[in-house]
């Protein structure tokens, strides 16, 4: 019986997949001037209406065709209004001149009204303009004019350049221009039908992978079992974890830089965002309701991988709960009461923007609620990770509350056995997971100084470029595309051991300063590996059991596989006197074991 329900969730399972990836090219698009003009008001929303004219009214049979068209409409629209605004950089020489005294060229703001008089809307923000950059010229002598007409330009082209910011589209509301102006546009049956759809897609994958996993564990005896799992073809690096590998950094590609393209999944979840927060569904909302699905049905998997295990089990429930409700839940009931959508298990810095201008001036903004959450999430940085740290080490959050851990321990858990366990990725592992951290409190300091010293330059570098650089080298590229991207090809905790900095946080304050440990009993060790095998953060835990030394290791996530595994009963996660850890390095004089 089980093995038809497991071959009927498998089928079940891959029609759904097949629909909901289907489901991207069952719209097509028409553009109406009520759809423009619901974008907003103002001069550059006028350009944007004229600049759509042509394309209003036209079907459009699929989004590629219709993006590229709108995008072609917003630079129009762009270069209508910076082309009205731009300063012509010829008349820097003519002011030059004007400067003239003597043998020598004195820079006046006066010498703006003769060259660029305030005559109308347009000249007179342009002479304003002018007359801001260019303060710090007042009373400066210059040998030639030459010299002075190289700053005067400079200038203009520096307003020049601030025009698309100050009076058109600049790239973050462009891109999120053309994703609503799709979606909005969407016609078809998929929009006509989307609780259908839904239930043709998300539905089938979810009931037919409960399906599977029932048929594949519910007759299974205690004890964990991982048959065959490097002869799979999806847990071993094979042609369907590549598959899958592929559709998931696919997906995150996609979702972080072109998300105009996935509107038809974004529409699928748009009755379940009018129910949480009362309005339409963004990407990010799509995003977090995938992520979300995906922590529950894969932890019902481990609940019923693991069912003989209460560590396991009261871990996973731990996960599931705290992605469920604090991470997707009650931010999306906030935001449907006008409050911040926080999430009140994020720390920094793995909540890098914690400390964004934006961010922080919402929370000020918020009242009581606001102030709470910010002085919560203060609170947590140095309060609650140092000591809850030092009583349970860094599981309590990494494998009990963390959404990234979550994902990693529930979705990634049939390829936990991929990470690489030698001495250089160790060595790899601590240089990367710190300069990582580093990097973000480097972040963080920048935003800061400009969040109270209103200057955006730090040491000559721009804060927005520092702000820009990690957001998308760390918290798109590393957290997203490769820290889940690449489960199938490397292992499930490739972002929490190489990249996180909250796991660099707290894996120093559980190696030098927390009760937590895993003790051995080497007398008992049988030298089968599976320890090592199945240690998602790549700790060689054989090497230290076979010695019977308690492993005090900053990566270590006290997931507690390692000791489910064993079929010794050698391993075992403890929280005891500080005393009782044991510093191997020094113990057996070995150069190759170093402190982390």
């Amino acid at each position: 019986m089980e093995k038809y329900i497991k071959n009927a969730g498998l089928v079940l399972f891959i029609i759904g997949f097949v629909v909901f990836v289907l489901s991207l090219s069952l719209s097509d698009y028409q553009l109406t001037d009520k759809i423009v003009g619901q974008q907003g008001e103002g001069e550059k929303y006028e350009a944007l209406q004229k600049a759509t004219k042509p394309m209003e009214g036209k079907l459009y049979d699929s989004n590629i065709s219709f993006i590229r068209d709108l995008k072609k409409a917003i630079k129009s629209a762009n270069k209508s209004i910076i082309d009205k605004y731009t300063i012509a950089e010829e008349i820097a020489s003519e002011m030059a001149l004007k400067s003239m005294d003597g043998d020598k060229f004195v820079f006046r703001k006066s010498v703006i009204d003769e060259v660029l008089p305030a005559n109308g809307d347009v000249a007179t923000e342009q002479n304003k303009s002018l007359k801001d950059f260019t303060g710090w010229l007042e009373g400066k002598e210059f040998s030639s004019r030459k010299e002075l007409s190289d700053q005067l330009t400079s200038a203009i082209q520096n307003i020049n350049n601030s025009l698309s910011y100050q009076k058109a589209f600049d790239d973050y509301s462009a891109k999120n221009l053309v994703f609503s102006m799709t979606k909005a546009s969407s016609l078809g049956v998929l929009k006509g039908n989307i609780k259908l759809w839904f239930f043709l897609s998300f539905g089938l994958v979810i009931i037919g992978a409960l399906a599977y996993f029932f048929g594949t564990y519910s007759n299974v005896p205690a004890g964990i079992k991982n048959n065959h799992i490097f002869m799979d073809a999806l847990t071993s690096r094979g042609w369907i974890g590549v598959i899958l590998g592929t559709f998931m950094i696919a997906f995150y590609i996609f979702l972080y830089f072109y998300p105009e393209y996935l509107t038809n999944w974004v529409l699928l979840v748009d009755p379940i965002s009018y129910k949480l927060n009362g309005g339409p569904a963004s990407h990010w909302f799509l995003y977090g309701f995938m992520y979300t699905f995906a922590v529950s049905v894969m932890g019902i998997r481990m609940l019923l991988k693991y069912w003989g295990n209460a560590y396991q089990l009261i871990r996973t429930a731990s996960v599931i709960f705290f992605q469920f409700a604090i991470a997707f839940i009650i931010p999306e009931i906030l935001i449907s009461l006008n409050k911040p959508g926080y999430d009140f298990k994020n720390i920094w810095p793995l909540d890098y923007d914690f400390f964004y201008n934006y961010n922080l001036d919402q929370l000020m903004e918020s009242g009581f609620l606001g102030w709470f959450m910010l002085f919560w999430g203060i609170a947590l940085i140095i309060i609650a990770v140092p000591v809850i740290t030092y009583f349970y080490g860094k599981r309590w959050y990494c494998s009990w509350v963390c959404g990234c851990g979550g994902l990693a321990e529930t979705l990634g858990d049939p390829f936990r056995q991929l990470s690489d366990k030698s001495l250089k990725a160790w060595k790899i592992e601590r240089w990367m997971i710190h300069a990582v951290l580093v990097f973000a409190v480097i972040n963080t300091v920048a935003v800061l100084y400009t969040f109270f010293s209103g200057s955006y330059s730090l040491f000559g570098i721009g804060t927005e470029t520092i702000k820009a650089s990690y957001g998308f080298l760390i918290a798109s590229i590393f957290a997203g595309v490769v820290g889940t991207g690449f489960y199938p090809l490397m292992g499930n905790r490739v972002w929490c051991r190489f990249g996180c900095p909250l796991a660099a946080y707290l894996g120093m304050v559980q190696r030098f300063k927390s009760r937590f440990r895993i003790t051995t009993n080497g007398g008992q060790c049988i030298s089968c590996g599976n320890c090592s095998t199945y240690c998602e953060m790549g700790i060689d835990v054989r090497w230290y059991a076979q010695r019977g030394q308690n492993i005090v290791r900053s990566s270590c996530v006290g997931c507690g596989i390692c000791s489910a595994v064993c079929p010794r009963g050698v391993l075992k996660l403890e929280n005891g006197p500080e005393e009782g850890r044991l510093d191997v390095a020094n113990l057996i004089g070995n150069k190759e074991v170093e402190k982390v």
